[in-house]
């Protein structure tokens, strides 16, 4: 990924926030030769040092996991964005339109998980992220077992060890204070909530 040196985030508890936040990324490898990409939950976890590992499942069906090896693979989390205008800036000179973003990128070389109790953790940690907030939070554990059986027997679960990753912030650092104080007040949502967490306005 492209990143300029003031786009460039480096802070780990930043990032880890992100992951938590912005958990449903898209998965990217080769497969015969073409791009493949499938879209799904993951979850980061900072440990075993130095940057963590990501875990999540996909259908047993779908032909990327075959492809998993030695080959790396991409894992993209898109957070807030909104297209900026430069009708918001305060310069007399020219401007182009353009468009704030946050996202992570994280490579690593993905793993088949086959242990029994490592695939249900993972389930269950899933489930229970999502669930959590509900008013009547359902259970995995209160599935029934045959269905539960027949369902995990449908899915492939896998780890990658991470191997790099990449955060960028794209929130108009290269303009003035104050043409990121107009951006932040014209825009009014996430976008504008994290230029200010990151102090930009």
């Amino acid at each position: 990924m492209y990143v300029p040196k003031h786009f460039k985030i480096e802070d780990p508890a930043w990032i880890r926030e992100f992951l938590d936040a912005h958990a449903f990324g898209t998965l990217i490898n080769v497969v015969d030769g073409e791009p493949f990409a499938t879209h799904l939950p993951m979850l980061y976890a900072g440990e075993p040092a130095p940057l963590g590992r990501l875990r999540g499942h996909m259908a047993r069906a779908n032909p990327q996991w075959k492809a998993f090896g030695d080959a790396p693979v991409l894992a993209i989390f898109a957070g807030p964005h909104a297209y900026v205008s430069p009708t918001w800036y305060e310069s007399d000179g020219p401007s182009v339109p353009t468009w704030n973003y946050t996202t992570v990128h994280v490579y690593g070389r993905p793993r088949i998980v086959e242990d029994r109790a490592s695939v249900e953790d993972l389930l269950r940690q899933l489930v229970d992220r999502e669930e959590a907030a509900l008013p009547a939070p359902w259970s995995f554990d209160g599935l029934d077992a045959t269905y539960r059986e027949h369902m995990i027997g449908q899915i492939v679960a896998f780890e990658i060890p991470v191997a790099r990753i990449e955060a960028k912030a794209k929130l108009s650092q290269n303009r003035t204070p104050d043409e990121r104080r107009r951006v932040a007040d014209a825009i009014a949502d996430d976008v504008a909530a994290t230029m200010r967490e990151l102090e930009l306005v």
